[in-house]
């Protein structure tokens, strides 16, 4: 039974890697100002419920006039704020260490909204005998990227505890890029020790793998306040296309209501995606405890953002010291809410 689970989720992780960089619905994925598409990214991951409900319920669609309407999905941060970079998308979700560290180099990106909070969860492999953060030493993790959110997260912790990863010729293995749904087949195998997933992989390692729970997403490092989830799009097409931009925020919107009062629909809606993605399902019981480990919502922290870029400049992630002002604009989300 773990050989077929592995041998899933191993196929699950190659669909994740083949869909990166295609279209949902088999466009180029061009950028809506160049042939009247918006291009909205996204990740296949519970925490990014808000653009998956916006997506399958025809939200974006009805809110964006004028426009056809694209989706892509990406695997991590990195790919996304490529595919921003070069004009693949328009706007979407992302986590917020990809964006901060695109913009503190020069890019053009801009904060202009949240989605969600939290979906932060340290686990361990049942045998690796890391309970707590003092039994990293001489261990190894891994994380979506290099120097993404859960990443800078987890290492500053380890870090106010005298913990170092070998990246800074420390004591605990970092291995970087690893597709959340790979983590799975890695921890099956005893590849890796421990992991600072996303969610709903953190979940479904404790619940179908028997990980150990090292430390809760409320107790990660800003756990509760940091954005595991923002929406950013260009400063120039915010200037160019503030119309589609307002459009995109009240789908958005919308979306974040439909979650907070139908659950169990969203949670069903999020896992036919993945299923229509990667023909297979998650457990059930995995989603609905992964969903009490985050908190959709539209309020971004920008204090929170902040203090997680001045922590992953601690960790020499970041050349300079960092500072966010300009990064993050949020008038116009604000006054939809207001409304």
């Amino acid at each position: 039974m773990k050989k077929l689970r592995v041998l899933l989720f191993s196929i699950l992780t190659l669909l994740f890697i083949t869909a990166c960089g295609q279209s949902d619905n088999g466009n180029s994925g061009a950028s809506g100002d160049k042939n009247g598409d918006v291009t909205i990214g996204y990740f296949p991951n519970l925490d990014h419920a808000a653009g998956i409900i916006g997506k399958e319920k025809g939200y974006f669609a009805e809110e964006i006039t004028d426009y056809n309407v694209d989706f892509q999905n990406f695997p991590n941060g990195n790919d996304f704020i490529d595919a921003l970079d070069t004009g693949g998308i328009d706007l979407g979700y992302v986590g917020p260490g990809p964006a901060i560290n695109y913009f503190l180099s020069g890019g053009d990106v801009v904060v202009i909204g949240a989605a969600a909070n939290g979906a932060t969860l340290i686990v361990s492999r049942e045998d690796s005998g890391i309970y707590d953060l003092e039994d990293f030493d001489g261990k190894s993790f891994c994380t979506p990227g290099n120097g993404c959110t859960h990443n800078v997260q987890l290492e500053i912790m380890l870090n106010e505890i005298g913990l170092v990863s070998n990246r800074l010729g420390g004591t605990v293995e970092h291995q970087s890029r690893i597709n959340p749904a790979t983590m799975v087949g890695m921890f099956e195998q005893g590849e890796i020790d421990a992991a600072a997933a996303p969610e709903p992989w953190g979940t479904l390692l404790v619940e179908e793998h028997n990980a150990n729970v090292v430390v809760e997403w409320n107790e990660v490092f800003l756990g509760e306040e940091l954005a595991s989830v923002v929406i950013v799009t260009t400063s120039e097409y915010l200037e160019n296309n503030p119309e589609v931009v307002e459009q995109a925020l009240r789908a958005h919107k919308r979306a974040v209501d439909y979650a907070h009062e139908n659950t169990e629909d969203t949670l069903k809606t999020v896992n036919d995606l993945i299923f229509d993605l990667t023909q297979s399902r998650l457990p059930e019981h995995v989603l609905e405890k992964a969903w009490d480990r985050m908190a959709v919502t539209t309020e971004t922290h920008g204090d929170a953002l902040q203090a997680w870029a001045t922590a992953s400049y601690e960790l020499q992630f970041m050349d300079v010291d960092p500072n966010l002002d300009g990064f993050v604009d949020t008038s116009i989300l604000d006054r939809i809410v207001s409304e």
